[in-house]
C-alpha cells in the first residue's frame, strides 16, 4: 500500500504539469485563432507581432514547469549576445527536451517569441502542436530523396521578406543520438567511414541539407549561427557508460539535476555558401562537439568530468514570466 502511495505520488510529478500544459493548449490555439481571423485583412508584420507574443506567453508558462518546477540548473559555457538576433540554431539531438533547451537560451535574449523549428514531417500530426508549429513558421522536412527544398526556402522567403524575426532551431543529425539504439549509430558511423568524414563517437553524423538551405535562404536576414552543444547530467551509468538523455516525462519528474549548454557563436559572414564547402564546415563542428562531450563522459580527470571546458555561468532557476514584463518590441 505505502509503496503504490510512492509510486503514485511520483506520477503526479509529470501528470501536473503535462495536465496545465496540455489544457491549456486548445484556449490557447482557440485565442491565436481568433487573432489570425482578425489580423487577415492587416499586413503580416502585425500578425507577426502578435503571434510571437502569443507563442511567448505560452512557451514562458511551459519554461516555468522545466526550470523552475523542476530545479535544473542550467549552466552556460560561452558568452550569450545581450541584443536580440536573427540566428539559425545548430544543436546536438538527444531527447525531447532538446527543445526546451533553445527556449532556455532565446528568454535569456528576450526572443522567446521568435523561436522556430525545423521537423521531420512526421510531427504535424501532432495534434494542435503540429499544425501550429507551422502557422509560426515553422519547416516541415522529409529526409533524403523527399526532401522538397522548394518548399522549404519559399516558407523562409515568404518569413523573411515582411521582416519577420528568426531563432530557427535545427537538429542536424536527423534523429536522436540514443545509446539504447546501437544500430543507428554503427550506421551513422559507416556513413561518415564511406564519405571519407571522420567517425563521430557521441553525436550522429550531420545531414547538411536543412542546415544549408536554411543559412543560404536567410544569409542576407541573418546575423549569426548559434552553434550549441547540450549534456545532460546524470546520464552515466555505474559503469561510466553514457545513458540516454531524459524523456519529458523523465525530465519534469526532477530526474536531471543539471544541464550544460556550450554556447559560441557564429558570424553568419564566415560560414561557406558553397554545399561542398559547407557540409565539411557542418561536420568540423561536429567534431568540435564531439570531443566537447568526450570530455564531458569520459575525462580522466575527476574536475573536468559533467563539465565543459572553460568558464561557466550557473543561471539556477529562471522565473520564465519575467520575459512577459521585459517584452518591449517583439517586432525588433
Amino acid at each position: 500500500m505505502l509503496l503504490s502511495l510512492v509510486v503514485h505520488t511520483y506520477s503526479l510529478r509529470y501528470w501536473l504539469p503535462a495536465a496545465v500544459m496540455m489544457g491549456t493548449a486548445p484556449a490557447y490555439v482557440l485565442s491565436w485563432s481568433a487573432w489570425r481571423l482578425l489580423s487577415a485583412i492587416l499586413p503580416g508584420r502585425p500578425f507577426h507581432v502578435m503571434d510571437d507574443l502569443f507563442y511567448a506567453i505560452y512557451q514562458s508558462m511551459v519554461l516555468f514547469f522545466f526550470e523552475n518546477y523542476t530545479g535544473v540548473e542550467v549552466i552556460i559555457y560561452g558568452d550569450i549576445p545581450k541584443n536580440k538576433e536573427n540566428v539559425v540554431y545548430l544543436s546536438n539531438h538527444q531527447c525531447t527536451v532538446d527543445w526546451i533547451i533553445a527556449d532556455m537560451l532565446a528568454i535569456r535574449q528576450n526572443a522567446l517569441g521568435h523561436v522556430r523549428y525545423v521537423l521531420k514531417d512526421g510531427l504535424k500530426w501532432l495534434p494542435l502542436y503540429g499544425w501550429y508549429f507551422s502557422q509560426h513558421g515553422g519547416v516541415y522536412v522529409k529526409r533524403s530523396a523527399n526532401f522538397d527544398e522548394k518548399a522549404m526556402k519559399s516558407k523562409l522567403l515568404s518569413q523573411t521578406k515582411c521582416g519577420t524575426p528568426m531563432y530557427l532551431v535545427i537538429f542536424p543529425e536527423g534523429t536522436r543520438y540514443n545509446p539504447e539504439l546501437p544500430k543507428v549509430i554503427s550506421d551513422s558511423q559507416a556513413f561518415a567511414l564511406k564519405e571519407g568524414l571522420a567517425v563521430l563517437k557521441h553525436n550522429l553524423t550531420p545531414r547538411m541539407k536543412a542546415s544549408h538551405i536554411a543559412i543560404d535562404t536567410m544569409k542576407n536576414h541573418l546575423d549569426s549561427v548559434y552553434d550549441i552543444t547540450v549534456a545532460y547530467e546524470g546520464t552515466l551509468d555505474a559503469q561510466g557508460e553514457r545513458r540516454s538523455a531524459p524523456s519529458m516525462p523523465e525530465f519534469l519528474c526532477k530526474e536531471c539535476p543539471r544541464v550544460h549548454i556550450h554556447f559560441e557563436r557564429v558570424d553568419v559572414k564566415e560560414i561557406p555558401t558553397e554545399a561542398v564547402f559547407f557540409r565539411r564546415w557542418l561536420h568540423e563542428r561536429f567534431e568540435i562537439k564531439d570531443k566537447l562531450l568526450t570530455s564531458f563522459y569520459e575525462s580522466e580527470v575527476p574536475e573536468k568530468r559533467c563539465r565543459f571546458p572553460g568558464e561557466d555561468c550557473n543561471l539556477g532557476k529562471y522565473w520564465a514570466f519575467q520575459e512577459l514584463l521585459q517584452i518591449d518590441d517583439l517586432s525588433q
